[in-house]
């Protein structure tokens, strides 16, 4: 078993980070220092779970974190700099802070760093979560010594329960839009309006009309999906949030 950390300061490191076409140095008193911080840390950008569960719902839930005092979200792996900045572009995941821990100084620091090498990997993190309070660790989420990558105790919700038990998290809300319709302009202010946070899949940019046929059975927009639930347009979504 991986020992927990809870009750210690974080490691002292220099991260050296790519800005633009600079080097910038970031230490760990600018990241932690007088802040309260969340940390998740992954094996490696890119890579299958990664992708489509961890990093996501941390971008998902930044505001809601945000509301309970949390000043940062840090996604940590031991990969370089470039590599972390090309995934934060791919994902579009302007919430989160990438933290290239390239030489593993840091993870090593959190007696997280493990071998990899069945895989190709090298030495990789361990994933595991944290809250950071001043540079001491509060709560750690460390994942099972299990053979594999298992995931199931690391995430964006279980950290969520922790910080705040008694707040329920809204159902996920997708939205099919295209440039220049009025209807899903109604329909995105309408959200707003409930306080309801969206992710916005733009026919031609994110997604085709193939895509939406497939997902609704209709070709028009906006489209509304609420917690796996086809909602259908601009009236239906009304309708649905005047019976909510």
């Amino acid at each position: 078993m991986f020992a927990t950390q809870e009750g210690k300061p974080v490691p002292q490191v220099i991260f050296h980070t790519r800005q633009g076409d600079r080097w910038v140095d970031v230490t760990t008193d600018e990241l932690f220092k007088d802040k309260t911080v969340i940390v998740f840390s992954l094996p490696g950008a890119f890579t299958p779970t990664c992708s489509s569960s961890h990093l996501p719902r941390y971008n998902e839930l930044y505001s809601v974190f945000a509301q309970h005092g949390v000043d940062a979200i840090l996604c940590v792996s031991v990969n370089d700099t470039f590599v972390m900045n090309a995934w934060k572009a791919e994902q579009r995941a302007e919430n989160i802070t990438f933290i290239p821990d390239g030489n593993g100084e840091f993870t090593r620091g959190m007696e997280m760093l493990v071998e990899k090498s069945d895989v190709g990997f090298g030495a990789r993190s361990w994933r595991y979560s944290m809250l950071v309070r001043n540079g001491v660790i509060e709560k750690m989420f460390v994942e099972p010594n299990k053979p594999g990558d298992p995931f199931e105790v690391s995430d964006a919700d279980t950290l969520l329960r922790y910080l705040a038990p008694e707040f329920k998290v809204q159902e996920s809300v997708s939205l099919f839009t295209k440039p220049g319709c009025p209807f899903c302009t109604k329909a995105k202010q309408m959200l707003i309006d409930n306080n309801m946070q969206f992710e916005e899949i733009v026919l031609g940019q994110d997604a085709t009309t193939v895509s939406l046929r497939a997902v609704s059975g209709r070709a028009t927009v906006p489209q509304v999906f609420i917690g796996g639930r086809h909602i259908g347009g601009s009236d239906d979504l009304e309708q649905y949030l005047l019976s909510a």
